[in-house]
């Protein structure tokens, strides 16, 4: 016996049932992914809201970042200025300070001349008394010598005087002697 088996019969779906199936399918595919399109709707939607929030922080920190940047700017040219008005500061102080000594300095010159000038002015003084004092002297010994010299002359003459007279008596007396 041989007997051929007989070939199963081959597993088709009937095209009706394919056409629901599929309809089936699809419906159940919309309807499953309704809430994620409503999600992904939503998540969406946040994404937009989250994009212009991010496009809005970036706006402001890149405003934030050119206001710090001027700020440094500023910064630097303030601490520049500082840097600079503390060196003219000190430059003053300094010369302030060179002046003070060079004005020290001459008032204890002006101290050290005052006091040299009253010690020659005391000198001068001094000199000149001296010098005064010695002129009054030698006008009083120039007076005292005229004086000297007028009586000595007076005391000349009287001496001559007495002396003609003294010749003249002897001549007397001898011409008296002779006649005796």
């Amino acid at each position: 016996m041989t007997t051929a088996m007989a070939a199963p019969p081959k597993a088709e779906m009937p095209p009706a049932l394919l056409a629901e199936l599929s309809a089936w399918a699809q419906q159940y595919a919309h309807d499953a992914g309704a809430g994620l399109r409503d999600a992904l709707a939503t998540a969406d939607s946040e994404k937009l809201a989250l994009q212009a929030d991010l496009d809005e922080a970036q706006a402001a920190r890149d405003h934030a970042q050119s206001m710090a940047e001027e700020r440094d700017e500023e910064i630097q040219r303030l601490t520049a200025e500082l840097r600079n008005a503390r060196q003219i500061a000190t430059d003053a102080l300094v010369g302030k300070a060179k002046d003070q000594l060079a004005i020290d300095g001459k008032d204890a010159q002006l101290v050290d001349l005052r006091q040299q000038l009253e010690r020659n002015v005391t000198a001068t003084a001094a000199e000149s008394d001296a010098r005064l004092q010695a002129q009054m002297d030698l006008i009083g010994a120039t007076t005292e010598r005229d004086n000297l010299m007028a009586e000595l002359k007076d005391l000349q003459t009287k001496l001559d005087t007495s002396r003609t007279e003294r010749s003249a008596l002897r001549a007397e007396l001898e011409a008296l002697r002779s006649r005796k």
